[in-house]
């Protein structure tokens, strides 16, 4: 649906531009903006790359440093289609004062995405009790151990 919309509005806004500044200005404006996404898309590439690269070196838990590195690449990818519409978004996923701001979009939606769809016996999703192993009202599973009704009690030799 996406790819049938987005570039309808793309023209529609190239034209509307294109009547109130001129066409020639329009495609100037195009070029600009192209010029300096380019810029930026390298320059903060190579911030994302060496800040991932750090936090590899040193240990740490790069998420923060891959969610950037992500958003800067979909953000170079809009930047490279033609139009207004798609350069805003590219421009707002790079730009770093308004990627913290996409990234916690970009978190939230994939927390929606990988969580949302999660059903099990004892989990919240849909079809999911939403009580956990504890059960409804703070009282463990059946039996009052905790446990669901597939647990054996055994031992492994």
């Amino acid at each position: 649906m996406a790819l049938l919309v987005v570039p309808v509005l793309e023209i529609a806004a190239i034209i509307a531009v294109g009547k109130a500044i001129g066409g020639w200005q329009t495609l100037l404006l195009l070029l600009v903006e192209s010029a300096l996404g380019a810029w930026l898309v390298r320059r903060e590439g190579a911030r994302a790359w060496a800040a991932l690269n750090t936090a590899l070196r040193t240990g740490q838990m790069p998420s923060r440093q891959l969610s950037d590195a992500a958003l800067v690449l979909v953000g170079g990818t809009l930047l490279l289609a033609p139009g207004f519409l798609t350069d805003v978004v590219g421009f707002f996923f790079i730009l770093p004062f308004t990627r913290p701001f996409a990234r916690t979009l970009l978190e939230a939606a994939v927390a929606k995405r990988l969580l949302g769809g999660f059903s099990s016996r004892w989990g919240s999703g849909p079809g999911g009790t939403g009580a956990g192993p504890m059960g409804p009202g703070g009282t463990r599973g059946p039996g009052g151990t905790g446990r669901g009704p597939d647990v054996v009690d055994g031992e492994v030799l």
